[in-house]
């Protein structure tokens, strides 16, 4: 089981990946988002943790899905969705691994 400050610092780390990953700055992403400049370097910082509405806010300026967002072993999950897509219309015969 993860404890808050775990749970705080991977949500700070994993905001800042996923700014670098859009290539924003924390000051670009909070005044894009309608929040005072240093919103996400506070969060970035472990210095305030986003509401659910605000995490929700995060994904949809970042792209992704709070799903998404939450797969830490994922470092650029709006170019993993793409390739999914992309897969998601091959014919079946044409991919490298079959379905069995």
């Amino acid at each position: 089981m993860i404890d808050a400050n775990e749970l705080e610092s991977k949500l700070g780390k994993r905001v800042a990946q996923l700014r670098m990953v859009k290539g924003v700055s924390a000051r670009e992403m909070s005044l894009s988002m309608g929040q005072g400049e240093a919103y996400i370097h506070n969060i970035e910082n472990q210095k305030t943790m986003p509401s659910i509405r605000g995490l929700f806010y995060i994904c949809e300026y970042l792209s992704i899905s709070p799903k998404d967002f939450f797969d830490f072993d994922s470092t650029d999950p709006g170019q993993l969705n793409k390739i999914i897509e992309d897969l998601k219309l091959c014919h079946p015969n044409s991919l490298p691994i079959s379905a069995e």
